[in-house]
């Protein structure tokens, strides 16, 4: 089953980076939320799952420890007050900034355990995503 194989390489990846991450107090999935939060500032959570392909009640639960942890906040668009945007926090930012070395750490050890040249990997995963569609 296709399904099956992806999902238990993506389970053992993610606890290749959770490995690295761990000393940051950060899991990849809130490392990856902040760096995407960082690149889209401002960002809804249907806009910001619909980039993450990912279900916005699952990303309102996975955002629920980095808010009350006072990395993200959920607030107001000053555009239109029916938008709630979100932003990291001076504490995200840093929490962000910290846990860099640890993902630089877990790239390189990706790198050696799949080879310096893995790119092809992400390409073909860039363009199954791409002929799947949303």
């Amino acid at each position: 089953c296709t399904a099956l194989r992806f999902r238990k390489a993506a389970r053992r990846v993610s606890q290749i980076y959770d490995a690295y991450l761990a000393p940051f107090g950060l899991t990849i999935t809130q490392y990856g939320l902040l760096a995407h939060i960082r690149r889209l500032p401002g960002c809804s959570i249907g806009s910001l799952a619909a980039e993450l392909v990912m279900d916005p009640t699952t990303l309102t639960r996975n955002l629920r420890p980095l808010r009350q942890r006072e990395l993200v906040e959920l607030a107001p668009d000053r555009h239109d007050r029916r938008t709630r945007t979100l932003r990291l926090t001076a504490r995200g930012r840093a929490a962000l900034a910290k846990g860099r070395g640890g993902w630089e750490r877990a790239q390189a050890h990706m790198a050696q355990v799949l080879g310096p040249d893995h790119g092809p990997l992400g390409d073909a995963i860039d363009a199954m995503l791409a002929r799947l569609g949303n």
